[in-house]
């Protein structure tokens, strides 16, 4: 890493005590979401800070390798998707420990990914639960987006929710039935296939 890209990292974590919400941060830590710091700040703006800094992948790396709730949102707001390969992101996922961070990364950045849909199903059959999540949070948002989910992959696609739907999280429990409402909404006959497959009204 490089000096600039080490100074812009501690301008950027200087900003966010001027952005500090402890109110938003203690709550976070009452639900259980631990980095070693958390300044509570709001994502419009870490938004219109990663406007500030445009897409970079040098700086999203060195940000995301800070244990710090606000350089890891804001490195998912600027990696560049098409710079991000397989490798790297399983590396990032693997490091996600909260759903808070989960949720912003697969909504900021892992549905943009070209292997988005593969990396989805790697993730679902995951023995992490947090990893788990990410791929069912992944996969909703390929079907808001209209796309299939890998025509000949919907019973495998189908088996995964039907064992999620038994899993202890809850936070699994939700994503996977989320996920599973976002299929039925692709059509009539995906509607038909999953309540027919998993027992559901939906």
């Amino acid at each position: 890493m490089n000096g600039n890209i080490n100074e812009t990292v501690r301008e950027i974590k200087r900003s966010f005590r001027l952005l500090m919400n402890g109110v938003a941060s203690q709550s976070m830590r009452q639900k259980g979401v631990e980095y070693k710091i958390n300044w509570g700040v709001s994502l419009p703006d870490l938004q219109k800070m990663a406007l500030q800094y445009g897409k970079n992948h040098e700086l999203a790396v060195a940000l995301w390798q800070e244990n710090i709730r606000e350089c890891k949102i804001l490195a998912t707001l600027i990696m560049p998707p098409d710079e991000m390969d397989k490798t790297l992101a399983e590396q990032w996922v693997g490091d996600i420990n909260s759903q808070d961070l989960a949720e912003m990364a697969c909504f900021n950045l892992f549905q943009h990914l070209h292997h988005a849909a593969d990396l989805s199903y790697q993730l679902m059959k995951s023995d992490r639960e947090i990893e788990q999540m990410c791929g069912y949070l992944i996969l909703s948002r390929l079907f808001m987006k209209g796309e299939n989910a890998h025509g000949n992959r919907i019973d495998e696609f189908l088996d995964e929710v039907a064992h999620a739907l038994n899993s202890e999280n809850m936070g699994v429990r939700h994503a996977a039935l989320n996920c599973v409402n976002k299929f039925a909404e692709l059509g009539e006959a995906f509607r038909n296939m999953a309540e027919e497959r998993l027992n559901l009204q939906l």
